[in-house]
């Protein structure tokens, strides 16, 4: 069994192949910061997640299985 991924639990191939497309990776990257509690880092990913966040989200997902963090709260 695949080990299980940040996005909603899924395995980590398919959280991967989430992270690589563009838009998938911002919206199931809100989605999972909102549900988790944390509105500002939400927020944060809305305004930043295209750039900047995208590419770590890409990195992170590939080598550690989980999204960045902005604020770990």
């Amino acid at each position: 069994m695949a080990k299980k991924s940040d996005y909603f639990g899924l395995d980590r191939i398919i959280s991967i192949i989430l992270a690589i497309i563009p838009i998938t990776s911002a919206v199931c990257g809100v989605i999972t910061r909102i549900k988790e509690g944390a509105i500002l880092a939400g927020i944060l990913r809305i305004v930043l997640g295209w750039n900047i966040i995208y590419i770590a989200d890409i990195v992170l997902m590939i080598l550690k299985g989980r999204i960045l963090r902005i604020l770990d709260i």
